[in-house]
């Protein structure tokens, strides 16, 4: 995965030399698109190589705590041999070696270990596990290897004297070799006291054949029928050595005979051909939240998120083509849990069966999750600001040549009506685009410190308006709520949308209550993937009695589109620039619900001190449109419709006007030094240099000439290149003929220096 990345992320960076290189501003934005979704897909492949690794991390960690207290030498090794972790006893036996390889390791025991090592290891990868006996001139020892993830595996090295008791051990483990046919070739001294006689036949001490390694068997003992947990190991020269752990009646064996791999940090289940569970630990137990799980399908247990999981078992269980692992959501009412599934086929006798290896992958997919919701909102980003630079150009030509028409026509005239119905069609056009711009939060805000009861007054009267008679409005303020700092306009909108959504929410009439508190946190408050540090905040609740919103539905009610209402009732985009308005603000935005008693929409703003904050007021006013104005104009504008719009608004107001069509160009006329100008007036994306570049160059000759920056897209996404800039202001398109030419004319009256954004009525 790794080299997989690195290509990806060569491949975006590529993309985006190429975007910086383009001379066309759609070539460069689609380029520049591209490279963004190359990086993003990097990032995924980074997420995702990240969690494999913290998820192969605690799988080594679980089996190294499993084996530590383990009094034979263990060792934990990768898919390369390379020592992972040693057990205590292993610690101690090679406590002089710092060989970084379990080959290395048996070096001084083994004369050519590495042979060994790879036939267990093979064997291993294809049983799941493997032992062999090796005579070394220490004596007897046996190796065994158990395959415990992908790619990892644990080598027991265990000496003859530590795999059969002998006489004279303090607590001895009954112990019984067998051979062929079942016959009983030797029994320890713990085992004849057990049985209370030597036997020559497995079936006298174990009536029910063949015996069942790692379950519960009844055993014949002195003291009658003893239920035993059995361990049967494979021996030399086809010998098995059975080991017996008395004090289990019948009674007391667990329902699925796996009691004794409860302990195990896994969850396991065995499965039948079929699909039904025949055995599980408690972990599966656990993470399934089903303690009564033998006997049922596995498919009424786990839910497939892309095939049935029926059809995924017959293929394990038939051996068809690769079985990789799935991820599947548990079915439990009490929280969303996912589980990644890997089938291991083995076989019982003559029957087939499924070893199932799971693991939580709850946290993974919540990963997931917010990674895609990210996709979401970079793609949505994407798609608004390209849609907006050329749109709003478009837009700005439409509107401002339809403006020019209605200066040459009156009321009276025939085409006055037809003129109005195209500006008014291409304002909404551009209340659209903003409506996008506002989700990916690249929206020209003016914001200012408002006191929020004083722009809830002013909107009550609307607001019941929206609302109707049979709904019932009320508003609830704190007496001494603080301030916050916002676009009045834009939050006006924010609550005219929860408003509407409540009112809908009511059909058949009911209440809606708009409340506003201070909020003081003093710690940090995390929900919906979001954290909102402590301090001083103003919140804002919408609170309605309506019908509630699933909670299926209640995650996704901020994704651009989404809509629960009927085709002609909502557009989807009410809730998502809500989320966008907020956030640009610098606020939170949460939703509760519950079906059929109601939803609250609460927002919570930073506080703001008013007195604190120092208020610049505006030292120009805009003149009237029949005032004469006086002045020279450099116009620098790349889309010619626009540019020929802005040239004749501004002659029309008196201004003596100079184009350019690119920086280039306009460069070239200031290097005529006969020439004089007072503003300029430029765009600030365009082919080759942009606005604030090449404004830069010139105001090192020309220091008093003021500029005014024209743009498709937020004033946020060049702010900093304008702050180096003096007397500069921002005018954002579309724009209306009165606009341009009224803030060329405030330029050229400012003394002093001043900063002020378009139309706002303060800071």
């Amino acid at each position: 995965m790794r080299p997989r990345a690195g290509l990806v992320l060569l491949a975006a960076l590529i993309f985006g030399l190429a975007a910086a290189l383009a001379s066309e501003t759609y070539a460069r934005m689609t380029l520049a698109g591209v490279s963004g979704l190359l990086a993003a897909v990097a990032l995924g492949y980074g997420l995702m190589r990240l969690s494999a690794r913290r998820a192969h991390r605690r799988l080594v960690d679980a089996a190294a705590t499993l084996s530590e207290h383990d009094p034979a030498p263990c060792v934990l090794t990768d898919a390369e041999g390379r020592i992972l972790c040693r057990n205590a006893a292993a610690r101690r036996d090679f406590a002089g070696s710092t060989a970084d390889t379990l080959a290395t390791l048996l070096q001084s025991r083994l004369a050519n270990p590495g042979t060994l090592l790879l036939r267990l290891e093979n064997r291993a990868a294809r049983a799941g596990a493997a032992q062999e006996d090796v005579v070394t001139r220490e004596g007897h020892i046996r190796f065994g290897a158990q395959r415990v993830g992908a790619g990892v595996c644990l080598w027991r090295i265990e000496r003859a004297a530590q795999s059969v008791p002998r006489r004279g051990d303090p607590m001895p483990l009954p112990m019984i070799t067998v051979g062929r046919n079942d016959a009983v070739l030797f029994m320890n001294e713990a085992a004849r006291d057990l049985v209370g006689e030597r036997v020559r036949s497995l079936e006298r001490i174990c009536p029910d054949l063949p015996i069942r390694s790692g379950a519960v068997n009844d055993v014949n003992t002195r003291d009658g029928r003893v239920g035993c947990l059995v361990a049967e190991l494979e021996g030399t020269a086809g010998r098995r050595e059975i080991f017996l752990l008395p004090g289990l009646s019948a009674t007391e064996r667990q329902p699925d005979g796996w009691d004794f791999l409860d302990e195990l940090p896994v969850p396991l289940l065995k499965l039948s051909a079929a699909g039904e569970v025949m055995l599980s630990n408690r972990p599966a137990r656990e993470l399934l939240g089903n303690e009564d799980c033998v006997g049922r399908p596995l498919s009424d247990l786990l839910e497939g998120l892309g095939r049935p999981v029926s059809d995924w078992i017959s293929d394990a269980a038939e051996g068809r083509g690769t079985v990789h692992s799935e991820f599947l959501r548990v079915k439990r009412d009490d929280g969303e849990t996912f589980a990644q599934v890997m089938l291991n086929r083995a076989r019982e006798g003559n029957d087939t069966i499924l070893i199932a290896v799971l693991h939580d992958a709850t946290e993974l997919k919540s990963l997931e999750a917010q990674f895609v919701q990210s996709q979401k909102m970079q793609a949505i980003g994407q798609l608004a600001g390209g849609v907006a630079h050329d749109f709003n150009n478009l837009l700005t030509a439409i509107s401002g040549h339809c403006d020019l028409l209605l200066l040459r026509h009156d009321q009276g005239d025939p085409d006055h009506g037809d003129l109005l119905q195209i500006s008014q069609n291409a304002n909404r056009a551009g209340a659209l685009v903003s409506q996008l711009l506002a989700y990916s939060r690249k929206q020209t805000l003016r914001p200012e410190i408002m006191d929020l009861r004083d722009a809830l007054a002013d909107l009550t009267h609307l607001l019941n308006r929206l609302v109707g008679e049979k709904v019932e409005m009320s508003l609830s303020h704190e007496s001494e709520l603080w301030s916050i700092r916002a676009d009045k306009r834009q939050l006006e909108q924010v609550l005219m949308n929860l408003v509407v959504n409540a009112r809908d929410a009511v059909p058949g009439g009911g209440s809606v209550l708009i409340r506003t508190e201070n909020l003081t946190l003093e710690t940090p408050l995390v929900r919906d993937r979001a954290t909102v540090a402590p301090g001083r905040y103003v919140k804002v609740s919408v609170e309605d009695d309506g019908t509630g919103i699933a909670p299926e539905n209640l995650r996704k009610v901020f994704e651009p589109f989404f809509t629960t209402k009927r085709v002609g009732e909502g557009t989807g985009l009410g809730l998502s620039t809500a989320y966008g308005i907020v956030k640009q603000t610098g606020g939170f935005i949460f939703a509760d619900s519950e079906t059929g008693v109601g939803t609250t929409f609460f927002l919570l703003f930073p506080a703001f001190d008013r007195d604190a904050v120092t208020k610049i007021a505006h030292e120009a006013k805009a003149t009237s449109p029949e005032t004469p104005a006086e002045g020279v104009v450099l116009l620098v504008e790349d889309e010619a419709p626009v540019r020929a719009f802005a040239s004749r608004a501004l002659q029309m107001r008196g201004f003596t006007v100079v184009e350019a069509e690119s920086a280039e160009d306009a460069l070239d006329i200031l290097r005529d030094e006969t020439l004089v100008f007072d503003v300029f007036v430029t765009d600030v994306v365009m082919p080759g240099e942009d606005g604030p570049t090449w404004v830069r160059q010139a105001l090192k000759a020309r220091p008093e000439v003021r500029t005014v920056f024209m743009s498709g897209y937020a004033e946020d996404d060049f702010a900093d290149a304008q702050a180096k800039i003096p007397h500069s202001v921002f005018l954002s398109k579309p724009f209306s003929l009165t606009d341009l030419t009224d803030v060329v004319h405030r330029q050229m009256a400012i003394e002093g220096v001043q900063k002020d954004r378009v139309g706002a009525p303060g800071p």
